[in-house]
């Protein structure tokens, strides 16, 4: 299919800016330009990380550095407070949105870097550090730095491109509270103009650093959160004859509840997990409560799977319940959906990650059970979404996101902005030349 399209645009007279038909040096010149910006932009959104939904300052420091650049159009408080940004390129054709989501998480910073975080703030009735234990202040300048090339090059874009800061990718809200992406959807932030493909991706502490990993179809599972409460009848510890013990079944609907993906999952369309993380009941050793509660989370790699065991976690709560006499009430709140990447698009789209970070430096990975709500985006219109591997360690991986060590190697910042680049410029003029086709 490449090839074919390269010999389209050797026919109808439209060569690659930077793509696989010629040696990508005008790219390699434009990141190398941009670097020095890219990490003073990082180094500045790491110091001042803002909560999920409270990411004014860093909106607001977002969009004038956009509007800084030739021929962007920003919008703010799109998704409450989310950034939307267009580039119209010089020649029509079809528009691609990139992602960056924008919010930090509530741990204290305990790395020594100069520009660590010390940000206070209020989470849950308590005042904690926050941190951007999860890359998003590199995902943002990543993402600010393509705007910054991909501005330089507008008059020769076959296209439009809109960038997407996103508030709130670490909300994990329910449907009743959706996050930063369902918010941005609902927004329209997909029309005017409207978008044909999304593409994100995400910076981890992994070993080999620079490098990408990627997948075609479920990448990232699905999140759901769930409650059980179950009612029974209080009295005396030395008499439990006379009561209901709520404790005791619960701790039955936590054992029952691991037999659901060993026996009534169907593993080889995809892996699933259910996790009990709390359990709660009583407030004294000698007396029976009236109620206990648990609850945990649901992950899976399918739709299917998914409403399959929110079926199963109902049905043996309240059987297991019944069966001793008591109720159970259940509350399964649906958060993130499966993010899927295009199978099709994924596949256009590994020579120009190859491209941006070396060919032997891209490899499939296996479908992982953590969650983004990128797939709010994907599931709207075809998306692929991969991973830069950013160890700050020669030989081995950095600590996990969400840790208060979580670091990265800032050299790698680059790689992440060439990724982004090359995968818009591939898209926008294979499009471009394909639409040429007699």
């Amino acid at each position: 299919m490449l090839r074919k399209v390269i010999v389209l645009m050797a026919l109808v007279g439209v060569w690659p800016i930077v793509g696989a038909a010629q040696p990508s040096a005008k790219l390699d010149k434009l990141s190398d330009t941009v670097e020095p910006q890219v990490i003073a932009w990082r180094r500045y959104l790491h110091q001042h990380p803002e909560l999920s939904y409270e990411e004014t300052q860093t909106a607001a420091y977002i969009a004038t550095a956009l509007r800084a650049l030739p021929g962007i159009e920003v919008q703010t408080g799109v998704g409450r407070t989310g950034v939307k940004a267009v580039l119209k390129g010089g020649r029509p054709g079809p528009v691609v949105a990139l992602r960056s989501d924008m919010d930090g998480l509530p741990v204290e910073e305990r790395n020594a870097l100069p520009f660590r975080s010390t940000a206070r703030a209020m989470w849950q009735g308590q005042e904690t550090g926050v941190m951007h234990a999860c890359g998003h202040d590199a995902h943002m300048a990543m993402l600010l730095g393509a705007a910054q090339i991909l501005a330089q090059l507008r008059d020769e874009l076959p296209g439009t491109v809109v960038f997407l800061f996103q508030p709130a990718e670490e909300w994990g809200g329910a449907e009743s509270s959706p996050s930063g992406a369902y918010a941005m959807v609902a927004d329209g932030a997909l029309e005017n103009p409207h978008v044909d493909v999304v593409f994100g991706q995400h910076i981890f502490g992994g070993h080999p650093g620079g490098t990408i990993n990627y997948r075609g179809g479920s990448t990232m599972a699905s999140t759901d959160n769930f409650s059980i409460t179950v009612k029974g009848t209080g009295g005396h510890g030395a008499m439990p004859w006379l009561s209901k013990d709520p404790i005791v079944t619960a701790a039955q609907i936590v054992t029952a509840l691991q037999t659901i993906v060993s026996r009534q999952v169907n593993l080889p369309e995809g892996a699933a997990v259910v996790t009990v993380g709390q359990l709660h009941g009583g407030n004294r050793n000698n007396i029976i409560p009236e109620q206990a509660t648990l609850s945990g989370t649901i992950r899976a790699l399918n739709e299917d799977t998914r409403t399959r065991i929110h079926s199963a976690v109902t049905e043996i709560a309240q059987h297991t319940a019944q069966a001793s006499g008591l109720t159970a009430v259940v509350d399964i709140g649906r958060s993130y959906s499966v993010l899927r990447n295009d199978p099709e698009l994924t596949a256009k789209i590994v020579p120009a990650l190859q491209r941006a970070a070396g060919r032997d430096r891209v490899v499939e990975t296996p479908p992982q059970l953590a969650s983004e709500d990128f797939g709010a985006f994907s599931t709207k219109v075809p998306g692929v979404f991969w991973f830069l591997n950013a160890s700050p360690y020669p030989d081995r991986a950095g600590a996990a996101n969400h840790s208060p060590q979580f670091e990265i190697d800032e050299r790698y910042l680059k790689t992440g902005v060439r990724a982004l680049v090359s995968v818009t410029l591939d898209y926008l003029e294979t499009a471009a030349a394909e639409s040429k086709t007699p």
